[in-house]
This record gives C-alpha cells, sequence and structure tokens, in this order.
C-alpha cells in the first residue's frame, strides 16, 4: 500500500472490521468503486446501501456493480436519510466528500450539514467494534466547510462512545486528502454531543 492513498488506508480498516453477512453503507456512491468493494467485503449474505443524491452516480454504480448488482440497493436520497433505509446493525460504513469525479457537475458537492448529520446517523445504527471512514477533499469551493464542520463535531463525541482518528501526510503541498475514521465502542443509538 502506498502511503499517500487514504482509499487504500480506508479500505484496509474496512477490512478489519466488515463482515460477511452484515449490511454496510456507501453514504457517497460517486462511481461505485467502494459500493463494489462492500460488495464483496460483505459477500453473498452481505448487502450494500449506496446513497447519491445523482442518478447518473447510482448509474455509474449499477454497471460497475455487473454481475453483483443484486447485493446492493442504489439509493437516489441523500446520506442523512441513512436511518429510513435500515435499522440497523451497521458494519461499516464509507464516505468519500466533495464532488462526483471525472462525469460530474463539479457543482454538487457534499455538504456540510448533510455530511455531519450523516455521520451522527450512522454511528447510531453501527454495532459495537463498527466503523466509519470520511475521505475528506478540501480543496474545492466549500470543501474548508465541510471539513471544519465534519472536525467540530468530530471532537465533541463522548471518547467513551467513540475513537476518532485523523490520517494524514504531512508533507504534501496544496490539499491533499486525508482520512477520519470514527469506531463505535459500545452499544447506543444516537451518540450524546457536549455543548
Amino acid at each position: 500500500m502506498q502511503l499517500g492513498r487514504v482509499l487504500a488506508q480506508a479500505r484496509k480498516l474496512m477490512e478489519q472490521t466488515v463482515r460477511p453477512g452484515e449490511t454496510v453503507v456507501d453514504a457517497t456512491a460517486g462511481n461505485g468503486h467502494d459500493t463494489l468493494f462492500l460488495a464483496e467485503l460483505a459477500g453473498p449474505g452481505g448487502h450494500v446501501l449506496a446513497f447519491d443524491i445523482q442518478q447518473e452516480a447510482l448509474d455509474s454504480t449499477r454497471i460497475r456493480l455487473g454481475a453483483l448488482a443484486g447485493r446492493a440497493d442504489l439509493i437516489l436520497d441523500s446520506h442523512d436519510r441513512v436511518a429510513d433505509y435500515t435499522e440497523g446493525p451497521v458494519g461499516g460504513a464509507m464516505f468519500n466528500l466533495g464532488f462526483l469525479p471525472n462525469v460530474g457537475d463539479r457543482s454538487v458537492i457534499t455538504q456540510p450539514d448533510t455530511t455531519v448529520s450523516a455521520v451522527h446517523n450512522v454511528l447510531g445504527l453501527l454495532k459495537k467494534g463498527g466503523l466509519i471512514t470520511v475521505c475528506v477533499y478540501d480543496g474545492h469551493e466549500g470543501g474548508d466547510r465541510e471539513r471544519d464542520a465534519l472536525l467540530a463535531y468530530a471532537s465533541r463525541l463522548p471518547e467513551a462512545d467513540v475513537d476518532v482518528a485523523r490520517y494524514e501526510l504531512v508533507n504534501q503541498k496544496g490539499h491533499p486528502p486525508f482520512l477520519v475514521a470514527f469506531e463505535k465502542k459500545k452499544e447506543f443509538k444516537e451518540p450524546i454531543l457536549l455543548d
């Protein structure tokens, strides 16, 4: 694994967490790379809920899934509505913030309020020991606001409930992506936030 690849690190963490047969979430389906990875990881008895607000992302994801399309629900909705589609438990969830690469409208981006709400809602659905990975891309317009909102939320989570880690390269120029990982330490439906 190359040190600078946050997506590879996110997948490595998921491989250590998700078990065959579990329900998992791709909170930002995009071009379907994580949806396919999660469908393979969860196995024939598992299921992926893949969210995106752009139909072209879901169309791309469906094509990428190919024969594994039956393992995933492709949901044209905001990721913060995850609790409308499952009661849990969820084994793990992956987020890639920003815009749909290569084919998407770059003015359509993930937003601070729905991203924080989605992470919060998934935390409530996670199994004990479940994991959320968030790849943060903050070099585009609005990315800094989303980054700051996510990190502010993460810093308020009670350490008795959730471990939060940040993985990043510190010697890269510009705005290299970084990874924030949330691990649920005990059972709860919604984390209690500090004021």
